[in-house]
């Protein structure tokens, strides 16, 4: 009869019990459930944390009860604005295409000047 040297997925100390155990404990359980997640939440942390930050740099540069205002590209680098993260774009019949963040949304111009808008439905 062989003998399976059957050690825990998390820490490494020899399981007695059951032969399909994995887990010490359900600590072990969770830590080593933790750990496999932890590089894909991190990743969706991230790009969660990005997206508000861009919501909060257009929210700061509308004026509240304004529905559109213009600013330069460089302006909204320097406020940490990423361009690669939006939630969601709209394309209008003329065919611009505007990137949001939420409620709030931009359109690139000419010369580097950015359109910044905000969703009616939303306000």
């Amino acid at each position: 009869m062989e003998t399976d040297v059957r050690k825990c997925l998390s820490c490494g100390n020899l399981l007695q019990g059951r032969v399909d155990k994995k887990y010490c404990d359900d600590y072990c359980r969770n830590t080593y459930n933790n750990q496999q997640k932890a590089i894909s939440n991190n990743l969706i942390r991230n790009i969660n944390n990005a997206l508000k930050k861009n919501r909060d740099v257009l929210q700061r540069l509308l004026p509240e009860n304004g529905e559109t205002i213009k600013t330069s590209r460089e302006n909204l680098l320097k406020l940490g604005f990423q361009f690669k993260y939006i939630t969601h774009t709209y394309t209008t019949k003329k065919g611009n295409v505007y990137g949001y963040c939420y409620e709030y949304g931009y359109l690139e111009l000419e010369n580097d000047w950015i359109l910044i808008v905000r969703n009616k439905d939303h306000s």
